[in-house]
């Protein structure tokens, strides 16, 4: 058994394609529409076949999850990389909004931005990946 496809909520897909793939860089997997219904999936330009992220529309219900997880500052999707500085000053560039800018966490490097759909998204470099 593996994991496939995970999913992010998210309050407009097409804003959040945007930012998935011109700030963060990942490429446009799956978009298929079935009346109102919108499946829309991305995956990481550097493994292509591995983990989709789903962006699904907003719920009731992930809306509230997301306001409190926000709230308590806790990202609602971590991104693993091997240079969270490089990553940080392109994402900057690229207009993302910095919560945390790349901080030493004594394991890891982490910084954390808001995906202007109503989460947050944690960048860790770990630092057992380097050298």
């Amino acid at each position: 058994m593996k994991i496939k496809i995970t999913s992010i909520y998210v309050d407009d897909q097409e804003k959040a394609l945007r930012f998935y793939t011109d700030v963060l860089g990942f490429a446009k997997k799956n978009d298929y529409t079935n009346g109102p219904y919108r499946w829309l999936t991305l995956a990481s330009k550097e493994e292509p076949e591995g983990v989709e992220l789903q962006l699904a529309p907003d719920t009731p219900a992930a809306k509230a999850f997301k306001q409190a997880m926000v709230e308590q500052n806790q990202p609602a999707l971590m991104l693993f990389t091997g240079d969270v500085e490089a990553d940080h000053q392109r994402m900057k560039g690229q207009g993302a909004e910095f919560t945390m800018p790349p901080t030493d966490v004594q394991y890891a490097w982490i910084a954390t931005l808001n995906d202007t759909c109503g989460n947050l998204i944690q960048v860790t470099q770990l630092k057992r990946w380097q050298g």
